[in-house]
C-alpha cells in the first residue's frame, strides 16, 4: 500500500508554530506558578502528607501479650505475595524449641524484601492469626539493598505487641483461669 503525503510547507518546515505554541504553554506554567497560584512544593522532613485511614503500607509483624511471635509458619501470605517478596522458612522438626507451647510452630526465618514488596496488603488479608499488619509510614529508606530486606526480628521491631486472642498460653494458665471466672450455664 502507497500512501501518498503531502509535501510540508515552508512555515511547517521552520517549526515556528510548534515552538511558539510550546513557549504559550511554558510561560502559562510560569506565571502561574510564579504569581497567581498556591504553593505546592512541600518542606519534606520538616512537613509530611496526611496518609489515609486505608493506606497501604509497608508489612510487619506482630507480638502478643506474652511477647512471641503471633505467626505460625503456615505460609499463607507467602504463596498469596504477587511479587514473591516473602520467604517463610518454618522451624525444624517438633520439639527444637521449646520456649513456650506451641513453639514448634514458630517461623526460624521471616524475611520481606521491600525492594519487591508491591504494599498490596494481600499478607494483610490472607494471614489466619492476624500477624502481619501494615505500617501507616511512607517513607521507607536504606543506603543499601540489604537494608531494605526486613528480617523477622527487625519486622516484630516495627510491630511491637498487639494485644488480642492468646492462643499459645500454657494449660495451667487457662485452668487458673477458669477457677477465677467460671462460666454459667
Amino acid at each position: 500500500m502507497i500512501v501518498n503525503r503531502r509535501p510540508l510547507t515552508f512555515w511547517e518546515k521552520l517549526y515556528l508554530p510548534a515552538i511558539m505554541g510550546g513557549l504559550k504553554v511554558t510561560m502559562r506554567h510560569a506565571w502561574r506558578t510564579l504569581f497567581a497560584g498556591k504553593k505546592v512544593t512541600m518542606e519534606y522532613p520538616e512537613q509530611k502528607w496526611a496518609v489515609p485511614p486505608d493506606y497501604r503500607g509497608a508489612p510487619y509483624l506482630v507480638r502478643d501479650q506474652d511477647g512471641s511471635t503471633k505467626c505460625v509458619s503456615c505460609q499463607l501470605c507467602e504463596f498469596v505475595c504477587p511479587p514473591k517478596a516473602i520467604k517463610i522458612i518454618p522451624p525444624g522438626p517438633a520439639g527444637q524449641i521449646a520456649d513456650r507451647a506451641n513453639a514448634e510452630k514458630m517461623p526460624r526465618e521471616f524475611e520481606i524484601n521491600m525492594l519487591r514488596c508491591i504494599y498490596c496488603g494481600m499478607c494483610q488479608e490472607v494471614c489466619p492469626e492476624e500477624a502481619i499488619f501494615l505500617l501507616k509510614d511512607y517513607s521507607i529508606t536504606g543506603q543499601s539493598r540489604q537494608e531494605l530486606v526486613f528480617n523477622k526480628e527487625k519486622l516484630l521491631a516495627l510491630g511491637g505487641v498487639h494485644p488480642g486472642i492468646q492462643k499459645w498460653k500454657h494449660k495451667a494458665e487457662e485452668a487458673k483461669e477458669q477457677e477465677n471466672f467460671p462460666v454459667k450455664v
